[in-house]
């Protein structure tokens, strides 16, 4: 939740202080100067040169429905396209985007109409033996075409939507052109581009929102979760035309953008660029990249390791030719860490996720770097047991 870190010192200073002022007021009434700051902030670092507007929420899943609703609104059409692999929240419109797992849906359809899935471009996971990127990637930018051909048609989608660097499916980065191809594709056919940076935004990645990997400006981009660092905010970021489309009350909602929650959110994106966390994350995650990469060549469990900036997976297999996905052998390597004092948590059963605050001292990344060690070598030994057969992490 806090890319800078737990109650950082400014940050809840900030806090504190505007507690004394004013706890709440709901903009569905009358702005509020933190609310101003703040969007002024958030539109100046989001890619883009051109006029952009900002809509609050309180979490993410609220934020990737309003993505939905904008673009529907601005284009007066209905389908949407999202991604395999997808995660992008609980609310009824995010749920329908998202398909990470079944598990997240099961008992809740209905779900919202005219919401389809494109395959996501994986390599690692769906490259056929001796494959190319550039064969993988014309083959699966491929199906966006066929389907559009066959199925759906072009000047019937509002948007696109995606994760750049997908976080929940094990932070998988698709290639750079094929989403360069996706948004040239769609500004051809009058649809919106919408990126989801909720999990992989503010830094996380190396740059300041992952969406820059790939040299694309987007139409909207929702952000959350560490936005306010921890705090309930959320925030849509579009084109000021296309945030127009959608009158007011359409995305509004009580306690979305207060001051509180505010005025943490202008002092992260202060603390930030100020304290040059964009390009310690890109830094320090080279150096975390080389290190896990060392354990890899040490540990034949380790069947792929996927850094961006201080982000990254370590993808457990029972054999890496065939990259077996191997969650009794992840279930193990946490256990581990959690008794050793580093708490991990899986993504897609077999993938340990590595995202530690982009400020955290690098004598602290060594530290769980080398109980990661000492847990793959433990597995190897045999010497840790498992108290139940349920994945014991996010799946």
């Amino acid at each position: 939740m806090g890319n800078i870190g737990h109650s950082h010192p400014r940050v809840v200073e900030a806090i504190k202080d505007q507690a004394d002022r004013l706890v709440n007021y709901s903009a569905a009434f009358f702005y509020h100067d933190r609310m101003v700051e703040t969007i002024e902030k958030l539109a100046a670092t989001t890619p883009g040169d051109f006029p952009k507007k900002v809509a609050f929420g309180t979490s993410g899943s609220d934020a990737n429905d309003g993505m939905m609703k904008y673009a529907r609104a601005y284009t007066k059409r209905t389908t949407v396209l999202t991604f395999s692999g997808a995660y992008h929240g609980t609310s009824y419109g995010a749920l329908t985007m998202s398909t990470c797992t079944s598990t997240m849906r099961t008992g809740s359809g209905p779900l919202v109409p005219e919401v389809h899935t494109i395959p996501f471009p994986d390599f690692y996971h769906k490259a056929l033996p001796g494959e190319t990127e550039e064969e993988f990637t014309d083959r699966y930018f491929g199906y966006v075409e066929e389907m559009l051909a066959t199925t759906i048609p072009a000047e019937e989608v509002a948007a696109v939507i995606i994760e750049p660097i997908q976080g929940d499916a094990g932070i998988v980065k698709p290639p750079v052109r094929y989403v360069q191809q996706l948004a040239e594709l769609c500004k051809r056919n009058g649809i919106l581009l919408g990126v989801d940076e909720i999990n992989q935004g503010l830094g996380r990645t190396g740059t300041m929102w992952s969406i820059e990997h790939f040299d694309v400006v987007p139409d909207l981009l929702t952000t959350a979760k560490s936005l306010a660092n921890g705090l309930p905010l959320s925030a849509v970021v579009g084109r000021a035309e296309v945030i127009d489309s959608l009158q007011a009350p359409g995305h509004i909602f009580t306690n979305a953008g207060n001051p509180i929650a505010c005025a943490a959110c202008s002092t992260v994106l202060d603390v930030i660029a100020e304290e040059g966390l964009v390009e310690r994350s890109r830094e320090l995650g080279e150096w975390a990249k080389a290190r896990l990469n060392e354990l890899q060549e040490k540990h034949p469990a380790i069947g792929d390791v996927r850094m961006y900036g201080l982000n990254g997976a370590i993808e457990l297999v029972k054999d890496r030719d065939t990259k077996e996905p191997d969650s009794d052998a992840t279930n193990k390597v946490m256990k581990y860490c959690h008794e050793h004092g580093v708490i991990l948590i899986t993504l897609a059963a077999s993938v340990l996720r590595f995202q530690p605050p982009m400020n955290t001292p690098k004598e602290q990344l060594e530290q769980g770097i080398a109980v990661l060690d000492d847990a793959f070598t433990a597995l190897e030994n045999g010497e840790i047991e498992l108290d139940t057969d349920e994945v014991l992490g996010w799946t």
